[in-house]
């Protein structure tokens, strides 16, 4: 079955624009490349702060938007057409997008680290569409099915909990260990929830923002803490005393905020690890001697790899993690940029964008 017999006959894109201006533009329909290949209707996508950075900024560091692309890259849709070679996926079924083509030949993907293939085609990642269209194509590999019992709006946040499933993998063996959380957006919330899942037994979320702390309680979070605007040294020993730590095992940055990685390397214990999730300045100043005198592990982490959507669809079909309330605020297609606006104005936790023409009642609606 193809596209046109399936469904709609046009692809609405939301384009945005070198200096920021956003346009409706109707583009071609995407086709299938190989046999492999599955076309996509889309029909809901969550924003992420990077999309709001492309459009305020324009860039991030060598990614920069010298011409018109189509953001978006959290997103669950409907298979409407597949390749010929597609096995285990059918016209019809719900997915999650795992929206980046690595080129699966050089030394990074063999070796099974295809999320820093140079050659990567991710989407929303300039010269690259994204996935705020009605089409989007990928490989049958890179898309999942939904749980029943995962809507097609919460199936967006797969993409930002399987951020949060490889930074914690690559922080080890979580089991009764504790973990401090800085950032209470979703991927620090999700993250959360992962380190809770990994089995461990204290869980510090940190931020400057009550109402998100409040939040952190009720996605796994043991303790929270307000960061003030004391120095690292003192938010790092009142952090530990307010969870009855004298140092953790584990520090997530999501924030990508220099008061925040410099607190988290105080806060480690000797021996620690700490991963930085987030990303804010290029260069930031941060306590080597620390990080020597305690032999720290100081890790980066860049998206997701082999098996982390795996997993993360696996702890939401065994119900380890669940992902009630974090969507906050829903937008019709054709109000996408007031979307833009209310993540940029830090609105709610999640806000969703849902693809031209969709039923906003069926993409809020799970099979059970």
């Amino acid at each position: 079955m193809t596209v046109t017999e399936a469904a709609q006959t046009t692809n609405q894109a939301f384009v945005l624009h070198p200096g920021g201006t956003f346009t409706f533009e109707e583009r071609s329909i995407p086709t299938l490349q190989s046999d492999r290949d599955v076309i996509v209707r889309v029909m809901a996508t969550g924003l992420c702060g990077s999309d709001v950075h492309y459009w305020q900024h324009g860039r991030i560091g060598p990614y920069v938007v010298e011409g018109p692309i189509t953001l978006g890259h959290e997103s669950t849709g409907v298979v409407v057409e597949s390749g010929s070679g597609v096995q285990g996926l059918a016209v019809g079924d719900r997915v999650a997008l795992e929206p980046g083509i690595a080129c699966n030949t050089c030394n990074h993907c063999r070796n099974g680290r295809y999320n820093l293939c140079k050659a990567m085609r991710f989407a929303a990642t300039p010269p690259y569409d994204g996935t705020l269209a009605t089409y989007y194509r990928l490989p049958a590999e890179c898309c999942f099915k939904l749980p029943p019992h995962i809507s097609m709006r919460d199936g967006t946040l797969i993409e930002p909990l399987s951020v949060a499933v490889h930074s914690c993998r690559l922080a080890g063996f979580m089991q009764d260990k504790s973990v401090i959380i800085f950032g209470a957006g979703p991927v620090g919330l999700l993250c959360c929830a992962v380190a809770r899942a990994f089995g461990a037994s204290t869980v510090v979320a940190v931020d400057v923002v009550p109402a998100r702390l409040a939040s952190a309680v009720k996605y796994g979070a043991t303790h929270t803490y307000q960061m003030s605007d004391e120095t690292a040294d003192k938010n790092a020993v009142d952090l530990l005393a307010a969870a009855g730590l004298d140092g953790a095992d584990v520090a997530l940055d999501a924030t990508g905020a220099e008061p925040c990685l410099n607190c988290g390397i105080l806060a480690l214990a000797q021996g620690g690890t700490f991963i930085q999730v987030g990303l804010g300045k290029p260069n930031l100043s941060v306590p080597v001697g620390q990080i020597c005198d305690k032999e720290i592990v100081f890790k980066g982490s860049f998206r997701y790899g082999p098996g982390d959507f795996k997993l993360a669809i696996g702890l939401l079909d065994s119900r380890r993690i669940r992902l009630d309330g974090l969507v906050t605020h829903e937008f019709p297609f054709g109000q996408a940029e007031d979307a833009f606006k209310n993540v940029a104005g830090r609105g709610g936790i999640k806000s969703v964008i849902y693809g031209p023409d969709v039923d906003e009642e069926e993409a809020r609606a799970s099979l059970v």
